[in-house]
């Protein structure tokens, strides 16, 4: 339900903003629903980022996106980019998603039309000769890991929307904020955003049982590195939107910018909270944990409120959070940590 509501905003908002251009997406993935007179009357913009300011003169119409969540988002503002990642983690066969799908299906520019965004594989990093081949107007990448190399290399073809502080450090709220400058749809992300967390608070009053229940989001591997996110990553921070919070051994082992810690494992025994919730790589790495020697020390996993997801979908719709994203993940992935609350509460 919640994914079809924000699925309706996404395409008023491409509805509103065509009908003010009388313009529509072109054969080769162009959008030129920025150019209505209400967005040009927004440039110049001027926006500040890690690694200084960039000036977009005029409306955007051929948008490119790099790296996670920025392509979504400008298609949940109505806008459908030139040039896109593939999804190779939690992808389908298209290298895509079901919300990435659903709203390239409602702005007429479905994955092997003519309108579709071309799309370019990041495995080795930014692809920018492929991005570079969309003759973009404009490139979002308000939520990535940028590199100053990368952001000149990216600069050179077009103005470059970097994250504003930390790298993979921007909340989906500024990603959607930034997104919404860039294209002169301020107002439009505004309203989303809004939108988004209302749906958010919601689905949290669904469950009461996730209030005040402390967590910590993980990525448990047997015999691997294991880990811990910490308050700058987008993980946490959604949890928290639902009332939780972090577990105080998360914050008293951060330091500076990391969105990651490494969790050494003989004091796995440390990561002391209500809820644990971790990415694994199969169901049967999952069902081995409670025997496993080493994580099985976790006491989430005594008490039986450890999600461990082997669902690479739904665990991307959380590690790569935005507005498009996120009525997915409050179907799919907070009834899994509704329930671990409720096994928290009855192991007391």
């Amino acid at each position: 339900m919640a994914l079809s509501r924000m699925r309706r905003a996404a395409a008023a908002a491409a509805v509103a903003v065509l009908s003010l251009s009388a313009c529509s997406t072109g054969a080769s993935g162009e959008n030129e629903s920025t150019g209505s007179a209400a967005a040009a009357d927004q440039f110049p913009v001027t926006i500040e980022h890690a690694f200084g300011e960039t000036v977009i003169e005029e409306a955007p119409e051929r948008v490119a996106a790099v790296s996670w969540a920025n392509a979504e988002t400008a298609l949940a503002l109505g806008v459908v980019p030139v040039g896109m990642p593939l999804i190779e983690f939690g992808g389908n066969e298209q290298g895509t998603t079901p919300w990435i799908d659903e709203a390239l299906e409602e702005l007429d520019a479905p994955i092997g039309s003519d309108n579709a965004p071309a799309q370019y594989s990041e495995a080795d990093g930014i692809a920018f000769d492929d991005v570079a081949a969309t003759n973009p107007d404009v490139i979002l990448a308000a939520y990535s890991g940028l590199s100053q190399e990368d952001y000149d290399k990216l600069a050179k073809i077009a103005p470059v929307v970097a994250y504003p502080d930390a790298a993979w450090g921007t909340s989906w709220q500024d990603t959607a904020r930034m997104t919404g400058q860039a294209l002169g749809l301020s107002d439009k992300a505004d309203e989303l955003v809004a939108e988004t967390e209302k749906s958010i608070t919601d689905k949290a009053a669904e469950y009461p049982q996730l209030e005040g229940k402390t967590f910590i989001y993980g990525n448990l591997a047997p015999g691997a590195e294991n880990g811990v996110y910490t308050a700058l990553d987008n993980r946490p921070r959604f949890m928290e939107s639902l009332g939780l919070t972090q577990a105080p051994v998360v914050a008293e082992n951060s330091k500076g910018d990391e969105f990651y810690i490494p969790w050494s494992d003989e004091n796995l025994n440390q990561l002391d909270s209500d809820i644990f919730v971790s990415w694994v790589a199969s169901e049967e790495v999952a069902d081995s944990i409670a025997s496993d020697p080493l994580l099985s020390q976790i006491p989430a996993a005594k008490k039986g409120s450890l999600v461990a997801d082997a669902d690479a979908t739904r665990v991307f719709s959380t590690s790569a959070i935005n507005v498009l994203s996120i009525p997915y993940a409050l179907d799919n992935v907070v009834p899994m940590i509704a329930d671990a609350a409720t096994a928290a509460d009855n192991a007391k």
